[in-house]
């Protein structure tokens, strides 16, 4: 499949500069803040994450679409970013258990593409000028008409969007014989994190992000899990006192990224936005207790004030992003809880942190003995 004399397509970013491109096919305009990712491989894992839900993702390998789609490797029931900028798009893919094109699977989606950009250019540019809000637009708008659009988007400091994402009714995934029951909240939850638990023994119970602690307690379960997903952790009041119900039971607990700045919240632990975040399969983190490092995937716009945590007696830190310094784990001391800014459950990705799935279960073993 090729597509000759596609139209020209533009990015807009919030402080007026512009890159050029091509669209793919798919007409439209889109709205967001502009992020990239470094991963190599996974695209399709990227665009289906809720994590990335109101942003234009940026991909920094230099081809996308080249192996495809397979139905088995989504995160989620859909794609969740906003638009997408790349380089080449490939329009033809060559695997062999390939479910179909990326072209075909993004037109389903309604999903806008500006390919042939300078994303070497873009990328640097949004590393020195910090992330922002950005449109691109395939369907010929003018800059000033994009500009009168993109200034009523609000930033996303401050911006609450778990909930455009959760579940709207509780749901259960894995073996309802399993050893392990779990409750878990889903503020954005990633599958593979399901695949993770459930291959682990344990049948989940996955709740909407409003749930109450009393509700989730009802599944009776063996330990509680707080998801990933998108948005400034500050604004989820009701996740948050999920999480001081928890621990004041003491019961198992276990946060991965935002999830994990909710703990941090609950407990008197400010979080910030970052002036880029971190988004890729190859960042360093070492893990404090063991003293070893780990190549981690990650996908984060805050993170947690790493000395309040360090002020707070009652936190010890576990893990350091070795790049920058910021807080990549934490636990508490006196109770049953633990978490992470990044992500175990990787695929494609490294292994290296999948240990800490079954470091969930120790603790529920633990606990119940």
């Amino acid at each position: 499949m090729k597509y000759n004399n596609r139209s020209k397509a533009v990015l807009l970013l919030k402080d007026g500069t512009i890159f050029h491109g091509k669209s793919i096919g798919i007409e439209g305009t889109t709205f967001g803040e502009v992020a990239f990712n470094t991963g190599t491989t996974g695209y399709q894992e990227i665009f289906t994450d809720p994590s990335y839900f109101g942003q234009i993702m940026v991909t920094t390998n230099a081809h996308i679409g080249n192996y495809g789609v397979n139905e088995n490797e989504v995160e989620s029931n859909g794609v969740k970013i906003s638009g997408l900028v790349c380089k080449n798009f490939s329009f033809n893919y060559s695997r062999e258990d390939a479910s179909g094109s990326l072209y075909d699977y993004l037109k389903t989606q309604n999903l806008i593409v500006i390919s042939d950009v300078d994303t070497r250019a873009l990328v640097s540019y949004i590393r020195d000028n910090g992330a922002m809000n950005a449109v691109i637009s395939t369907d010929g708008k003018s800059i000033e008409e994009l500009q009168k659009m993109l200034a009523d988007i609000p930033n996303m400091n401050g911006l609450e969007l778990a909930s455009k994402v959760s579940a709207k009714e509780p749901y259960f995934f894995g073996n309802e014989n399993a050893t392990y029951k779990i409750s878990a909240l889903d503020l954005g939850i990633k599958t593979n994190i399901l695949r993770n638990l459930a291959k682990r023994d344990c049948y989940i119970k996955v709740f909407p992000f409003n749930t109450t602690f009393e509700e989730m307690k009802a599944f009776n379960p063996n330990g509680y899990f707080l998801s990933n997903g998108p948005g400034d952790p500050e604004p989820l009041i009701g996740a948050q006192q999920v999480a001081r119900d928890i621990l004041t039971e003491n019961k198992p607990l276990f946060g991965i990224c935002l999830g994990h700045q909710v703990i941090a919240l609950a407990n008197g632990i400010k979080t910030y936005k970052m002036f880029n975040g971190h988004r890729g399969i190859n960042h360093p983190v070492k893990n404090l207790i063991t003293g070893k490092g780990e190549i981690t995937s990650q996908n984060h716009g805050f993170t947690v004030v790493k000395e309040d945590l360090q002020n707070n007696l009652d936190f010890e830190l576990t893990h350091q992003h070795l790049n920058d310094g910021t807080v990549a784990g934490m636990k508490m001391k006196n109770k049953n809880c633990f978490s992470v800014q990044y992500h175990p459950e990787a695929s494609p990705g490294p292994h290296d942190s999948s240990y800490l799935f079954d470091q969930f279960i120790e603790n529920i073993k633990s606990s119940n003995n």
